[in-house]
């Protein structure tokens, strides 16, 4: 597959990977994929299991030839022998040996042996070979011999008379045993050839319809899903069955609805984002203007205005701050935060002041923290983080079910934090009515982990995402009683050797 250019664009460049995707995914034919590759290979494996079984076969017709040929000599030298004082006349001798094939005739009977009948009798003998008892692997060996090296030898075969004690030996050419064997082994091998072919052409079928077909309109699923995976018709449509191909096409038809709905997601939030991306425009002019009249409120004479007014101020200005990171949010990730050390108590009275909650609620808000601890953290961050995690405990004890009956479980959040070590761990506790299942599957995932009706699931993915900034965590801690129980940890920044040695020579 072909690199993208390093002067394409991520969609150009994915364009041109597909591409090449689908050019190599085309059909190939029907003898060139994986049907035809089996064809072959059953051809194959069925021809070297042939020639396991041809030398064997081999090897037993040429016993079997010689064999006939000894039954031939012994009648023919058994009736001879009956002929006994008198001689076999010569040309009665040549004609009994051209009808067996052989060159000499020898009857072994009652120990003795009697050459019978003998025509252009040899000088000398080039092999011998005992019919008597032949082990599997000598008549193989003999076969093979025959073939390769036989034709014009004098050979020498002796051997019993069936059943009886009466044995013959014969003197003959090895011609037209090996002619006899070549015949056999080419009408083996046509046999061969012919039972091969016909049992991969039941293979291919076979194999073409149970898997091949199938696997083909998976493949063809996928290249016209990668298409136009928007399109409904081109999910995968799989047939009932429970073997692997089967249970294979029910998963794809589950990834391509799964990667539909996510595309028509991402899709939705692009949409949103381009919409939000507007309307904090607008938004961040309108607080541009608030934040100028708010700072006339710092010179009006009144207590109660001298009271409120910083606080209006830095409220402001966190919302002013929140819509200018509105459209970096969107584009790749949060800023860094800028840590420093950080007051908690400080912060979380900010965050109890932002919530402004009403006494006649009944919430009470309690905080647990050291006055003199502090984090190594981003202020705004890690407050929108707790302020986040507030806000929703809140939310749960006013909802209408929060909290336990009068005279029960008070209705209360708790806000704790303290060091151990180079971690500051924060826990917000409330006593609402804890977590649904569907949000604790989904819980830092935006748009499907809010654990109340209408809500986004953001604020837990922002605060996710600021945490895991720092290099810290959170996480939904289960807790015995009603409620619902978050804990954040952040530890302090890695102090590297030149920066202690700093610190160490200033403090001295």
């Amino acid at each position: 597959m072909p690199a993208p250019d390093q002067g394409q664009t991520v969609p150009e460049a994915l364009t041109t990977v597909t591409d090449a995707a689908r050019a190599a995914c085309r059909p190939v034919g029907i003898f060139g994929g994986i049907s035809g590759k089996l064809l072959w290979l059953t051809v194959v494996c069925i021809m070297l299991a042939e020639v396991l079984i041809f030398f064997p076969s081999v090897a037993s017709m040429r016993l079997r030839w010689l064999d006939e040929r000894l039954n031939a000599a012994a009648g023919a030298a058994i009736a001879i022998d009956g002929l006994q004082p008198a001689d076999l006349p010569a040309d009665l001798q040549r004609q009994t040996l051209e009808a067996t094939g052989t060159k000499a005739i020898v009857l072994r009977k009652d120990g003795t042996s009697r050459l019978l009948a003998t025509w252009d009798m040899p000088a000398s003998v080039d092999a011998q070979y005992d019919l008597t008892s032949v082990p599997p692997v000598t008549a193989i060996r003999d076969a093979l011999d025959t073939l390769v090296f036989g034709g014009d030898r004098m050979i020498r075969v002796y051997g019993p008379v069936r059943d009886t004690n009466i044995g013959v030996e014969v003197l003959m050419r090895d011609k037209y045993l090996r002619n006899a064997m070549l015949l056999y082994a080419r009408n083996v091998f046509m046999l061969s050839i012919m039972i091969a072919l016909f049992t991969a052409t039941l293979v291919f079928f076979a194999i073409n319809r149970i898997l091949i077909r199938p696997i083909r309109r998976l493949t063809g699923s996928m290249q016209q899903f990668s298409a136009d995976p928007e399109n409904p018709q081109h999910v995968f449509v799989g047939e009932g069955g429970r073997d692997e191909l089967a249970i294979a096409g029910r998963h794809l038809t589950a990834m391509q609805l799964q990667l539909q709905k996510t595309l028509k997601q991402q899709s939705n939030l692009a949409a949103l984002g381009l919409a939000v991306s507007k309307i904090n425009h607008d938004m961040r002019n309108i607080l541009a203007s608030a934040q100028l009249m708010s700072d006339r409120l710092v010179d009006v004479d009144d207590p109660m205005v001298k009271r409120f007014a910083p606080k209006l101020l830095r409220t402001i200005d966190r919302a002013v701050g929140y819509t200018t990171e509105v459209l970096s949010y969107g584009q790749a990730s949060e800023s860094a935060p800028r840590r420093r050390l950080v007051r908690v108590i400080t912060l979380v009275e900010d965050v109890r002041d932002m919530l402004a909650i009403d006494p006649q609620s009944g919430v009470e808000f309690v905080e647990q923290i050291g006055a003199d601890l502090e984090v190594d953290a981003d202020n705004e961050q890690l407050f929108r983080v707790v302020h986040n995690l507030c806000r929703n405990a809140l939310q749960a004890l006013t909802s209408g079910n929060g909290g336990g009956s009068a005279g029960d479980t008070p209705r209360r959040i708790t806000v704790s934090a303290h060091r151990i070590g180079s971690v500051v761990s924060i826990t917000v506790d409330d006593t609402g009515p804890g977590m649904p299942q569907k949000a604790r599957q989904n819980l830092f995932a935006a748009f499907r982990g809010s654990a109340r009706s209408g809500g986004t699931g953001l604020g837990l993915a922002i605060a996710r995402e600021l945490v895991l900034a720092h290099g810290g965590t959170i996480a939904l801690v289960e807790k015995p009683s009603i409620g619902t129980q978050f804990r954040i940890e952040i530890p302090d920044r890695p102090v590297s050797l030149e920066d202690y040695r700093g610190r160490s020579l200033s403090e001295k």
